[in-house]
């Protein structure tokens, strides 16, 4: 046969994949990323957080405003465009400036306070990919929005510490710090500009210390590390109400039990920290350490129009969670059952059988028991490894004998034990031995 006479080969579509940076949770991961993100969720909850739902996107100006021009969320790493209206429109950095613009339209503030909100989502940032730093990140926050009172800051941060210790996490550590507020961080900020400009610094690091000196301090590179050792701290030059607040909150910390180390060159990457400031580090996690923080950001709401009313918040990153948790071995399966995708899985043998079982299936659902089933004509041998991929606890074989006595084969895949159960009666024997 000449070429020409040769069959076209069919055009195949290349393959497509996640976007750089963008990780996807597939089986077994996701059944961890889930137990992480609800485990964060349960335990804001049992603290009286309620949940709020905030825009994937908003106007631009909230996050310019709220976080900070000179930060490099704002200036490096948002997701800005113009929609078909032509308006700026980002999709959202953080959570923290949204949930503010909603407690303000929504007039939240207006009732009882704290205002205590829980949220989760998807994040984004325009960042280097790369271990543990995603372009696509999510994250677990709250905010207590209102009230100026250190043992607000305490019952935050002891919650994300026992956050991370209900998930079995064991390796990390807290750090803790105080960045003033309106009343003595001018004065700190012109003592530190004086010492900065000092230095032999570089254009574009001369550029963030005229704008925000403190983002200088939290410069990662080693030249600029070793310029700036001895440079004033803002520990050192509280006035006496901010420092009163941070002795009240480390002093309630201590008596919780929940450890710290204070970090006096902590800077958070966001410009409305004030006051009490904390980021809890994983050293198994390599460059990208922290998993997780917050802190006080009194003046954040009257910027963003409302009332001058102060608050406080924390952001848990899942993604990083779940990386610590592999760099401990935590065994979530044995904790959570993360395993374990459904307790019953039905081994139907004919066509007969495979019709009521469809229909036992659909009655154990609606009875809330997670249940599966063979699909296809496999063997009872094979349909058997189904059920023990899906971690079943039990497995119901039900051929064209069962059928005609009107009953299952009930297999406790456990002990490999097995009984008869009348058909009727399964739904309500199974509910009774998979109580907890």
């Amino acid at each position: 046969m000449s070429d020409k006479q040769k069959p076209e080969k069919s055009a195949k579509f290349k393959a497509l994949s996640a976007p750089k940076g963008v990780p996807d949770y597939v089986p077994p991961v996701s059944p961890v990323f889930l137990a992480v993100r609800d485990t964060f969720v349960r335990q804001a909850h049992l603290a009286g957080f309620q949940h709020i739902e905030i825009p994937v996107f908003e106007d631009t100006t909230l996050f310019a405003r709220g976080v900070g021009e000179s930060t490099d969320v704002v200036s490096k790493e948002m997701y800005t465009f113009a929609d078909r209206g032509e308006r700026s429109v980002t999709l959202r950095p953080e959570g923290t400036a949204g949930v503010m613009r909603a407690v303000i339209e929504h007039n939240l503030d207006r009732g009882q306070l704290p205002v205590k909100l829980n949220y989760y989502g998807p994040f984004f940032r325009y960042e280097r990919p790369q271990a543990g730093r995603y372009r696509q990140l999510q994250q677990v926050g709250v905010e207590a929005i209102g009230v100026d009172d250190p043992a607000l800051d305490a019952e935050i941060i002891a919650l994300a510490d026992r956050s991370y210790r209900e998930l079995g996490l064991s390796g990390f550590r807290l750090e803790l710090t105080s960045l003033g507020d309106a009343n003595c961080r001018p004065a700190y900020r012109e003592r530190l500009q004086e010492f900065l400009f000092a230095l032999p610094l570089d254009e574009e690091t001369r550029r963030r210390a005229e704008l925000n000196p403190l983002r200088v301090l939290d410069d990662k590179r080693e030249e600029i590390r070793e310029l700036t050792a001895d440079a004033p701290l803002m520990l050192d030059h509280l006035c006496d109400e901010c420092r009163s607040h941070f002795e009240t909150v480390t002093g309630l910390l201590d008596e919780m039990g929940v450890p710290y180390t204070i970090n006096p060159r902590m800077v958070r990457g966001l410009d409305y920290y004030t006051k009490t400031t904390f980021e809890f580090v994983h050293d198994g996690l390599g460059a990208q350490s922290g998993i997780g923080g917050g802190g006080r950001y009194d003046g954040l709401m009257a910027q963003l129009g409302g009332q001058d009313l102060s608050g406080i918040g924390y952001g848990l990153g899942v993604d990083r969670t779940v990386l610590a948790l592999e760099a401990e071995g935590v065994d979530l399966d044995e904790k959570f059952g993360t395993g374990r995708r459904v307790d019953v899985y039905g081994v139907a043998l004919g066509a007969d059988a495979k019709k009521a079982m469809a229909l036992l299936v659909n009655d154990l659902r609606a009875a809330g028991v997670a249940t599966d089933m063979a699909y296809g004509d496999r063997g009872l041998k094979g349909a058997m490894k189904g059920a023990d991929r899906a971690h079943a606890k039990f497995a119901l074989v039900l051929g064209d004998q069962e059928l005609e006595r009107g009953t299952v084969a009930v297999k406790n895949l456990a002990d490999q034990s097995q009984q008869d159960v009348a058909l009727a009666d399964v739904v309500t024997a199974l509910q009774a031995v998979l109580v907890d």
